[in-house]
């Protein structure tokens, strides 16, 4: 089965066209960080591996009274970022006095900037010039707004550690508010090496090489690193701190023009196989690998990156019991050890050679490869306990981790295109309804921050599902048009009138609810639901398989 990826009912009103708001109208914000963690240095007087550089979506719909919504996409509308307090009292409005990255940042990026600017002209609404709100740009080839490289640090006002701060993304026109939706702005400085490269640890303990005593582990191990890197490769870096490790080793993540491996960088390990190919390798006293291929993710992902403490790794599909390696693969796979498989590359380009990091990445159809009668088989797969999606993203003896390509794309991004720029239904983007990369609705704890937007836009936790969170009450008939090829939700209307539905559309019924209508993991209740049902009251309780027997009996054997 195959469906179009922008489908019905939304109106696009594109750059320049449509007339702004009226009073009147009701505005919804999507909106989503586009990683599940972004990631900064504590400090950057030693060496940088990441700067202070957020990135938030955000598409404005409007709501009318009758007829479908319109998804805005005009300058004429001011859509804007400002703080806001969470439920714990958390407040994160600044960024100067929080991080040393300003004094270094001429050094290491080779540009001048006045403190609280970070590397794209963006500020913390506080640090501004004109303190205040700050202007998301409308981006018309992507139809949403984004404010890319907020420079924002996991330190609120008070000076306590919040690497969830929340953000409020509001829209106006003509100096009249019409909606906001807070986001979460995830940021952790937890990335460092403190696990080998202290002072007498594992990487630093050759007693022919005079290793750093500084009292801050974090500077005595980033210290520590800059001189065994010196002694294995005959470098100078020490002597020219702050060293940007980028420099040297290429990264995508740092290179904003999209133009490739340059100057120094050319010939030389990218920075994904500087680390993952090189640290995967390596052994201790033992002669065990450091970072056990078997290992549980704090013995391996969470010894460098974010973490114990900020748990990167934190939505629903831990929740379920995945961890990094059963979508990345082990360090050799995400280090570009072994070569991509037929249709491993994101674009089919690279297929043949090593992955490129963040581009050839795991995808949502790896896993979610089709529905519950048409989904890929075989031997070769990792299936979960509902039958339908793969608890791994690649085939099971394959080195390199290919991530797999579904034949039915009913869950899957669009071609050649990762899930965080891919959109579907009306023209939204997936992560707007789904959340952000490494942290997709729901996040287990009802109370933390990822789960305010879903909370504020549908009522509950979870992937955006409520029909009314875009649409007006009562202005969709009855449809199969929806996200994936869904029906209307929470709808009693289509309670009413699904019978003659599942008789004109058997096959697309049975997709979700399974081959025998008894439920499947695709046909869960997302919420508590009441529903009045041939003079009965019929509660399905959140997280229930919805099947035809909770109300009724199966099609063909009785009335």
């Amino acid at each position: 089965m195959k469906l179009t990826r922008v489908s019905a009912p939304f109106v696009l009103l594109l750059l320049g066209v449509g007339t702004g708001l009226a009073r009147a109208d009701d505005v919804r914000v999507i909106t989503s960080n586009d990683l599940g963690m972004h990631c900064m240095d504590r400090e950057f007087s030693v060496f940088s591996i990441l700067p202070p550089y957020n990135v938030v979506h955000a598409q404005i719909v409007r709501r009318v009274t009758n007829g479908a919504p319109r998804l805005l996409n005009t300058g004429r509308i001011d859509v804007r970022y400002s703080p806001i307090t969470d439920a714990r009292g958390s407040f994160n409005s600044t960024s100067i006095g929080k991080t040393d990255f300003w004094t270094f940042v001429t050094p290491l990026f080779g540009v001048s900037l006045p403190p609280g600017q970070g590397l794209a002209g963006l500020f913390m609404p506080a640090d501004a010039p004109v303190p205040g709100p700050q202007a998301l740009r409308v981006d018309p080839a992507r139809h949403w707004f984004v404010a890319s490289g907020i420079p924002i640090t996991p330190i609120d006002d008070a000076r306590n550690m919040n690497p969830y701060p929340l953000l409020r993304i509001s829209v106006s026109y003509r100096g009249q508010e019409y909606g906001h939706t807070d986001v979460v702005a995830p940021v952790s400085e937890e990335t460092d090496c403190q696990n080998c490269h202290t002072t007498g640890r594992i990487a630093a303990a050759d007693p022919g090489i005079v290793w750093s005593t500084n009292s801050d582990l974090e500077l005595q191990a980033k210290t520590n690193v800059l001189i065994l890197h010196d002694a294995r490769t005959h470098t100078h870096l020490l002597d020219s701190t702050p060293v940007l490790c980028a420099r040297c080793h290429y990264s995508a993540a740092l290179d904003l023009a999209g133009a490739g491996p340059q100057g120094e960088q050319v010939g030389k390990p990218t920075m994904s196989s500087a680390m993952h190919a090189f640290h995967g390798s390596r052994v201790d006293s033992a002669g065990h690998l450091v970072f056990p291929r078997r290992g549980t993710v704090e013995q391996t992902c969470y010894q460098c990156h974010p973490g114990l403490v900020t748990q990167c790794q934190r939505g629903a599909m831990r929740d379920a019991g995945l961890r990094c390696k059963d979508c990345h693969g082990v360090m050799e796979s995400v280090g570009g050890q072994h070569s991509l498989l037929p249709g491993g590359s994101i674009d089919g380009l690279n297929d043949g050679h090593s992955r490129r990091p963040w581009m050839d990445l795991p995808r949502c159809q790896s896993c979610h490869t089709g529905d519950a009668v048409d989904h890929l088989v075989g031997p070769d797969y990792v299936v979960s306990a509902d039958g339908i999606t793969f608890e791994r993203a690649f085939r099971r003896t394959d080195l390199s981790a290919s991530p797999l390509l579904a034949t039915n794309t009913r869950f899957a991004e669009n071609p050649g295109a990762l899930y965080r720029f891919s959109y579907g239904h009306g023209g939204v983007f997936c992560e707007g309804c789904h959340g952000s990369t490494h942290a997709e609705w729901p996040n287990g704890d009802p109370a933390h921050n990822d789960n305010v937007a879903a909370m504020q836009l549908q009522g509950h936790t979870g992937m955006i599902i409520e029909c009314t969170a875009c649409h007006g009450a009562g202005t969709l008939p009855p449809t199969l048009a929806g996200p994936h090829g869904m029906h209307n939700v929470n709808d009693r209307i289509w309670v009413s009138n699904h019978h003659d539905f599942y008789e004109r559309n058997q096959a697309q019924c049975r997709a979700c609810h399974g081959v025998n209508l008894e439920g499947t993991a695709l046909s869960r209740a997302a919420a508590n639901r009441s529903f009045s049902v041939e003079g009965r009251t019929i509660d399905i309780p959140k997280g229930a398989l919805v099947s035809c027997t909770l109300c009724h009996e199966q099609p063909g054997t009785g009335d």
